[in-house]
Parts: C-alpha cells; structure tokens; sequence
C-alpha cells in the first residue's frame, strides 16, 4: 500500500504546487512508483506536467463521485514511474457536492483505500483552503508536509491547519506532520534567514534540512509542462529538490 502524503497550506503562493510536481519527480527518478493526485481545482499541478485536461478526460472529480475507477483516469507523465491524477475546474462543485453526503469526509479515502497498492508514494496537491476537499485529503492520507515560506508573514495561518489537523485526527489517528518545508529563502536578506530560524524553534526536528531557494528556473519550468529537474538539471531548484527527495526518502 503507497504512503499518501498531503501537501497543504491554507496560504496561497507557498511552494505547495512546485514542491508537489518536484519531490514527486525526483523521487519517481530514483525508480520508487509515485501516484501525484492534483486535488486544486486550479489545475496547476497538472499543466505543469504536460497535461492539457479536456472536458472528456476524467479526473479527480470523476474517482471521487465514483464514476470513474482510478486506473482509468491516471494518466502518464514526462517523468518516468510518475503518474498523475489530474485535475480541472470541475473540481471546484465538489465542495457543494460533499455538503450533502453523510460520508463527505472520507469520499476521497472510500475511492482510493484498493486503487493505489501498486504505488510506492502517493501525493496530493491540495487546494489553498480548508475546505471539505483539504478535509477529506487530510482524512485520506498517512501525513502532511507543509511548505512554508521564508517571508514575514510565514506563519500566518499555520496555527489554523495545526488545528484543523488536530480535529481531523479523531477520524485518522494515524495521520502525522511529515515534516515542514521552507521555501523561497532570498538568503542575501535578514528577513529570510529570521524566518527560517523562527520556524525551526517553533517546529524544531519536524523542519526538513534541506530549504528550497528562490530561483528562476522553479518558475520557467511549470510553462513547459516539465519539473526542473528535466528542464535544467544544473539549476539551484533542480538540486534542491533533489537533496529534498533524498531527506524525504531517508526519513521513510
């Protein structure tokens, strides 16, 4: 059975998409089998893996209505031993949707707890909300990494998830912190480097080592439907990311 691993934070703009599309390719590259679930109804992560969803395409929303079984929606990727669940607008009725179902919190779990064992990891971008579709990722997974970035409102809003996560484990006891990711360190600045340090005594051993930079390249590649490590393997994002993969995989 795959690990699931949610990647949240209810503040947009933090990394959640990059970091999602990158730990997942770099770790696929080491020969591990990676499902990557796009639960944004912005679509990102998707497009940012070459995947131009249609309306005839099924997608997270069609797994999660029951409509669709996983197999037949995932879809390939340029990486090799990644697949992607994508995702689209559609997603977005979901949340009026699951307001009215008795189960609404574990639709997601219900439809991938016997679709997913062939899977080493599996992760899940997801929406920057704690909405029902955050909840039933949350209620569907084995652990949260929370990217955070290294800026003056850093952690604004983490104490919500902290406690969203908290309720949400009375439904699954055993969902954990994977562990706390800094991104966007500007490391010629005081401020980024005062973030960083706050946030490691705030979260102590939880806070990955390894801190993703701000870099040009993060952001080119997503326009070309590639991780940056296809599209430049030498850049400090393609390393970066890389040294995260191997943390990632050492602490599992």
């Amino acid at each position: 059975m795959a690990k699931i691993i949610a990647i949240t934070n209810q503040k947009g703009g933090v990394g959640k998409t990059t970091t999602s599309v990158n730990l997942a390719s770099c770790i696929a590259e080491t020969g591990k089998k990676v499902l990557l679930i796009d639960a944004d109804p912005q679509g990102n992560t998707s497009s940012g893996l070459s995947c131009q969803v249609t309306e005839s395409m099924p997608t997270v929303y069609e797994v999660m209505a029951g409509s669709v079984p996983l197999k037949k929606a995932v879809c390939g990727t340029p990486v090799p031993n990644l697949s992607l669940l994508p995702s689209d607008i559609r997603l977005a009725g979901a949340e009026i949707e699951l307001a009215t179902l008795e189960n609404r919190e574990t639709v997601l779990k219900d439809a991938l707890k016997d679709s997913i064992s062939s899977y080493d990891f599996a992760f899940i971008d997801c929406p920057p909300s704690l909405g029902l579709i955050t909840v039933n990722v949350l209620v569907a997974c084995n652990s949260v990494l929370v990217p955070i970035q290294c800026e003056y409102y850093a952690l604004e809003g983490v104490s919500a998830l902290m406690n969203t996560i908290q309720t949400v484990q009375a439904r699954n006891k055993n969902l954990a912190i994977e562990g706390i990711l800094l991104t966007m360190l500007d490391a010629r600045t005081n401020l980024g480097l005062q973030v960083s340090q706050e946030v490691r005594r705030v979260f102590k051993d939880k806070v990955y080592k390894t801190v993703i930079p701000r870099n040009v390249r993060l952001g080119e590649a997503p326009s070309h439907g590639l991780p940056v490590h296809l599209y430049d393997p030498h850049s400090l994002g393609a390393q970066s990311y890389q040294a995260l993969a191997k943390e990632f995989l050492k602490n599992n």
